[in-house]
């Protein structure tokens, strides 16, 4: 029985992206499929759902972003955005349109294939963690709301808390200032970046073996944070 290979598909306009992406997709272990625009990428995911999409945002058809938000209506699985726009802007108004992640261009091919592998693991977790994550001796019950290390409680606010929840249920994405602000603290402090790297701070130093050089909580700067345990 052949073995399945994920299938990834691929929406770029330019043919050199295929040329060298294509290969090195198929030398990992998927399945390079193929779409030149957005209307073409859109029927192949209505036709039959790939298991991850990466998508330039400078389509010749249609903005990649206004591309996301239409495949977004009807297919859940991860989505990669590549593109040549560097703006910070662009990454966050991308990943609150649904991305999973952003990788610029140009890009190393062994970083986009690890993004594709912590997207594809993201997926096939439930709401985006199990219910209890073990990292070394530190323990997160997120069904008892009970965090630990090495069997001694530690205790987070009931905000730190629902903080750390939401990055976890990130799988591994970025998750923006903007998405932790809104379900944290409401839409009225969407803004309140500060705010937000304040109690980041509080949990690092509750969580991280060194909170100078975090290996759990991740900053994507200017962009938002990445949970990575």
């Amino acid at each position: 029985m052949t073995a399945y290979r994920p299938r990834i598909l691929v929406i770029d306009d330019e043919p050199q992206i295929h040329r060298f992406l294509g290969p090195a997709l198929e030398a990992s272990g998927y399945e390079h499929i193929r779409a030149d625009d957005a209307t073409a990428g859109l029927r192949e995911i209505a036709r039959k759902p790939p298991d991850a999409v990466v998508l330039d945002l400078g389509l010749p058809d249609m903005d990649g972003k206004d591309a996301l938000r239409k495949a977004r209506a009807f297919y859940d699985g991860p989505v990669i955005i590549l593109s040549a726009r560097d703006r910070e802007t662009e990454k966050i108004d991308a990943l609150d349109a649904g991305a999973d992640d952003y990788v610029e261009k140009p890009f190393g091919v062994g970083e986009l294939l690890a993004r594709l592998r912590v997207a594809l693991r993201h997926r096939l977790q439930v709401k985006g963690a199990e219910p209890v994550i073990t990292v070394g001796d530190l323990t997160i019950d997120l069904i008892k709301r009970l965090v630990s290390r090495a069997g001694e409680t530690i205790r987070l606010s009931p905000r730190e808390y629902d903080l750390l929840v939401q990055l976890i249920e990130g799988g591994g994405k970025v998750v923006t200032h903007r998405q932790l602000l809104t379900a944290v603290w409401g839409p009225a402090h969407e803004q309140d970046v500060q705010y937000l790297r304040v109690f980041v701070g509080q949990i690092r130093q509750k969580l991280e073996p060194d909170p100078s050089a975090p290996t759990l909580i991740l900053t994507e700067p200017g962009v938002g944070y990445r949970w990575m345990g």
